[in-house]
């Protein structure tokens, strides 16, 4: 028996492997009839009886056995992850015990990064029905790290229907079709000024028409997650009244004390001459004036070196592999260089166990870490949410 279907960044892909991640549970269903078509279609014989075969344990879709974060065994609840980039709200949620049902991410070359690392393809572009239906029912929570869009009528008090035309709408409009019993989303800090604080009034308007109280709260990976980034997001979790009944019970995490500092971060034994700034660069002279310490991280602000007074990484953004604006820099024993890609990950919290495929481009890279979100701050934020949800288990 030979596989003949390739798991590509498709929704084909995406129906299969969603189908293989939940075949042995209720949350198979919306993808059931679609993924055994394309199977029969694509990689079994016809006598076969697909249904009563272990399809990966035969040998195919090898890429699916052996990937870094598999599911647990048993989990003690389940999640969406919308939005998902690589996957860093998957990897918090998975350790605390949770069993991912459905993802959707549009990047195809994050898509990429999240089957190496998950065995799944996730769907696509979540604003289309086609994607929108085959989020199963039942799931306990939905994660979303949604894009900030500016909502053209934010702030006429129409809730639900100011949302509309942006990607919060999809957020809500699934909210208000499956009922979970949390919502846990990640945005940027400007999202609560955005529009003089209409942008956010809306969002939790909303929310709470819906029928979900709302917690909120701005926090920085340094204070909150022992992260030696300055990095500070909104977070904002929503319990559904009707089904958690303890919902006052939730709480953010405290503070804790920052501990780790950039050299645990920082891979000193990297060489990669593509990192390093040499004479060739046009501003190299004020580079070595202005990069002068090993305990920091700097910035090339276009015609500028901005170290970061802290002592930590400044904010990594997604621009940050394409040159220009924003570069993190440090000073190493062999010279002047940005970060790699894997040191970014490492300042957003991600396990060493991590990995990006080796068919995309540094610059995605970059890009998938800078637009992520830190790790072990997610995860302490869903213990939270998951001690009140359990209570009502």
């Amino acid at each position: 028996m030979k596989n003949k279907f390739n798991i590509t960044t498709n929704d084909d892909s995406a129906i299969i492997t969603h189908y293989l991640q939940n075949r042995d549970s209720d949350f198979a269903f919306p993808f059931e009839q679609d993924a055994l078509q394309l199977l029969n279609e694509e990689t079994f014989d016809k006598n076969i009886c697909i249904v009563a075969e272990p399809i990966v344990p035969y040998g195919l879709f090898p890429e699916l056995l052996s990937v870094p974060f598999p599911a647990p065994e048993n989990p003690k609840f389940t999640f969406i992850d919308l939005f998902a980039g690589i996957g860093g709200f998957r990897i918090a949620m998975q350790n605390i015990g949770g069993k991912c049902v459905y993802s959707s991410e549009w990047d195809s070359q994050a898509q990429k990064t999240y089957l190496a690392n998950y065995g799944e393809v996730p769907f696509g572009d979540i604003t289309k029905e086609s994607t929108k239906q085959y989020i199963p029912n039942d799931f306990d929570v939905l994660c979303a790290g949604f894009p900030c869009q500016a909502f053209s009528i934010a702030g006429y008090q129409k809730g639900f229907e100011d949302t509309r035309g942006t990607l919060f709408f999809d957020v809500a409009e699934i909210i208000k079709r499956k009922r979970p019993k949390a919502v846990f989303l990640e945005n940027v800090k400007n999202l609560y000024t955005h529009d003089k604080g209409n942008t956010f009034s809306t969002i939790k308007r909303t929310l709470e028409e819906l029928g979900y109280v709302v917690f909120h709260k701005v926090m920085n990976a340094m204070e909150y997650a022992n992260i030696p980034q300055n990095r500070e997001r909104i977070f904002i979790v929503c319990f559904n009244k009707e089904k958690i009944a303890n919902y006052n019970d939730f709480v953010f995490p405290e503070k804790e004390t920052l501990v780790k500092n950039i050299h645990d971060c920082i891979d000193y034994s990297n060489m990669d001459k593509k990192l390093f700034y040499g004479d060739s660069m046009g501003h190299i002279a004020e580079l070595r004036a202005g990069v002068v310490s090993k305990d920091t991280v700097y910035q090339w602000r276009r015609q500028y070196v901005r170290e970061n007074k802290s002592k930590v990484c400044p904010t990594l953004t997604a621009n940050m592999g394409t040159g220009g604006h924003n570069v993190p820099i440090i000073l190493t024993d062999n010279g002047i260089r940005k970060l790699s890609p894997r040191e970014c990950l490492n300042f957003q919290g991600y396990p060493k166990e991590f990995v990006f495929p080796t068919n995309i481009a540094n610059s995605a890279k970059y890009k998938q870490a800078g637009n992520s979100v830190v790790v072990p701050l997610i995860q302490k934020v869903c213990k939270q949410i998951t001690s009140v949800i359990l209570k009502n288990s």
